[in-house]
């Protein structure tokens, strides 16, 4: 464990800047705890507070803009490819286009403290035509709190922390089985709430080939458009004879969609 925190503090900036800009690029590598790590080791007078927090800032806005450009050009198609690679259940997009089409750019300042909202609110960025020198000042000030916050309680918590550190270094390998585990743990969590969505997905899908063959032999289906309002925006088009209704309006707009026929429903 002593190697570990040897390592820690030599290669300190590279490690943190590599492993939170691997976060922001989807990857499911939780940096918070290097944060806390930087800041107590900032607190112990081994790092410097400022170059960590800086580091951290600077990942968070190559990531984010790399996605904001790519959400900018591909529109919607970026945040299901975002989604598999986060682990995360497509229903942290629907979540995320909710809290982003409610509050605008200001989603930008709590989208690293909400899981979900992190990954696609860049791109979703992008897609809402939103200007490159808001997105950068929004995000540069909801990276620095997060970041910084983060470290700041480390720094602040240093000396608990050293404790804990220091507990562990006692425990050798052991400790660091446990760390290894804990983050398997995590990614394995992530990997089973996304099969158990795509198989209670499946359950009730149909194929858009099935759906054209039905169409064209002029069977009488009921076609719902329930794409998100930020779905829509790229992507205008309407399937022949679909209803068109925001997920919020089903409940009040229901008698719309006739009731002698099957209907399907597509969001994406």
């Amino acid at each position: 464990m002593r190697e570990t925190l040897d390592f820690l503090i030599e290669h300190g900036y590279t490690l943190l800047f590599a492993w939170v800009l691997a976060e922001q690029l989807g990857l499911p590598l939780p940096s918070l705890p290097l944060l806390l790590a930087a800041g107590a080791l900032a607190g112990a007078g081994k790092l410097s507070f400022g170059w960590a927090v800086a580091l951290a800032l600077v990942a968070c806005l190559l990531a984010d803009t790399l996605w904001y450009q790519v959400g900018r050009r591909r529109g919607g198609k970026i945040l299901g490819l975002l989604c598999r690679i986060a682990l995360e259940p497509e229903s942290c997009v629907r979540r995320a286009e909710d809290a982003f089409q409610n509050h605008g750019e200001r989603s930008l300042l709590i989208a690293k403290f909400v899981p979900g909202l992190n990954t696609v609110a860049p791109p979703m960025a992008g897609m809402t035509g939103m200007s490159v020198p808001r997105f950068i000042l929004f995000d540069s000030l909801g990276a620095l709190l997060w970041a910084g916050g983060a470290a700041l309680f480390g720094y602040i918590f240093s000396g608990e922390l050293e404790r804990i550190a220091l507990y562990l270094s006692r425990l050798g390998k052991a400790a660091v089985a446990v760390l290894v585990l804990l983050l398997a743990a995590y990614i394995l969590r992530k990997y089973l709430a996304r099969r158990h969505f795509e198989r209670e997905l499946w359950m009730a899908r149909i194929s858009p080939e099935e759906l054209k063959t039905r169409l064209d032999t002029g069977e009488a289906v009921a076609i719902v458009d329930l794409r998100h309002p930020l779905d829509f925006l790229p992507y205008p088009q309407v399937l022949p004879g679909a209803i068109r209704l925001s997920p919020d309006d089903v409940e009040q707009r229901h008698n719309e969609i006739p009731r002698d026929r099957e209907i399907i429903l597509y969001c994406t």
